[in-house]
């Protein structure tokens, strides 16, 4: 087993030396064969030509440099992608997750699972405006979701590569990475890890991300129950607006005919009407999404299913598949 270290650097000017120092001490007493990829998203503080340091006595130590911030999602997604170890493990760049937990959850995945995912059970942060929003996040991800979990929010990871490599990350969506690997069949784990105070530097996130959250959550719920088949979703919206049109209809002529009631005043007519509207267009959404969804996995060469491994198969056949994906 290899062990590729990415960590996504911001302004953490005064932190990057402990962090290397840390995390090579803790990869030279696994005596695993590593690399350390460090993604400068775009810090104005020094942090640079920290980096540059590093490189230039460290063959382990690798860099990638963004032109500006993109943030922490993008700098997970550019890390991952170039990873060429066999076990990705991420990290935070501020020493809050401790590199000391690298060992664990590596013998976590040796137990079978793709993906292990950290849990800060006892977190070292203030409590409005870090942990309170963090519970609620969690509480409201894990219950819309149905994905078990207490601490999304926690970057300290560690998964297999060819499960990293198969997520597409936008958005905030770095705090989904568990349940975006479990919906492409990944076996999730969690473990409780070490959590310290910050100590240089301050934090780049804060209650105002409750937002974007929210928002990230919708898509990612889409994602894993609707994304491989829209017509589940907006044709049932479409059918039950229809039939709330047709029942309004039925009640509005029954008005009409027994009580003599006028059509045109009737607001059950305007419900028929607008139920109606809604259901051809929210059956037209299913169908357009249906298209969507196929364009979207034709054009990324992927499939709507994933394979673990395979058993027996001979060259001839692996190459026919190859070509039929191509």
């Amino acid at each position: 087993m290899s062990v590729s270290v990415v960590v996504p650097i911001y302004n953490e000017y005064e932190n990057i030396p402990l962090l290397h120092t840390a995390v090579t001490q803790v990869m030279q007493r696994i005596g695993l064969p590593y690399e350390m990829i460090l993604v400068n998203d775009g810090s104005r503080d020094g942090s640079t030509a920290a980096l540059d340091r590093l490189a230039a006595v460290d063959v382990n130590v690798k860099v990638i440099e963004f032109r500006k911030n993109y943030g922490q999602t993008a700098a997970m997604q550019a890390g991952m992608q170039a990873a060429s170890m066999d076990i990705i493990v991420l990290l935070d760049g501020d020493l809050q997750n401790d590199p000391n937990d690298i060992p664990m959850l590596l013998d976590k995945l040796n137990e079978g699972y793709d993906l292990v995912h950290g849990w800060r059970k006892n977190r070292q942060d203030t409590f409005i405006n870090r942990k309170l929003p963090s519970r609620i996040a969690n509480w409201l991800i894990s219950t819309v979701t149905s994905f078990p979990v207490h601490d999304l929010g926690c970057t300290l990871k560690a998964v297999r590569t060819e499960i990293a490599q198969e997520l597409h990350l936008y958005g905030e969506m770095h705090r989904f990475i568990p349940i975006l690997a479990q919906w492409r069949g990944a076996r999730c784990a969690e473990v409780v890890t070490n959590h310290h105070p910050r100590r240089f530097g301050q934090s780049k996130y804060g209650i105002s991300r409750t937002t974007r959250v929210i928002l990230d959550l919708l898509t990612v719920k889409y994602f894993i129950q609707y994304v491989v088949s829209p017509m589940k979703l907006f044709g049932s919206i479409g059918l039950l607006a229809l039939v709330a049109g047709f029942i309004s209809g039925i009640a509005t002529c029954w008005m009409k005919v027994s009580d003599g009631v006028d059509m045109t005043g009737n607001p059950l007519l305007l419900l028929t009407v607008m139920s109606l509207m809604m259901g051809v267009q929210f059956l037209f959404f299913g169908m357009l999404g249906e298209l969507c969804s196929r364009i979207y996995f034709a054009s990324l060469n992927q499939t709507s299913y994933t394979i673990r491994r395979t058993l027996n198969f001979d060259q001839p056949a692996i190459a026919m598949q190859e070509r039929r994906a191509a």
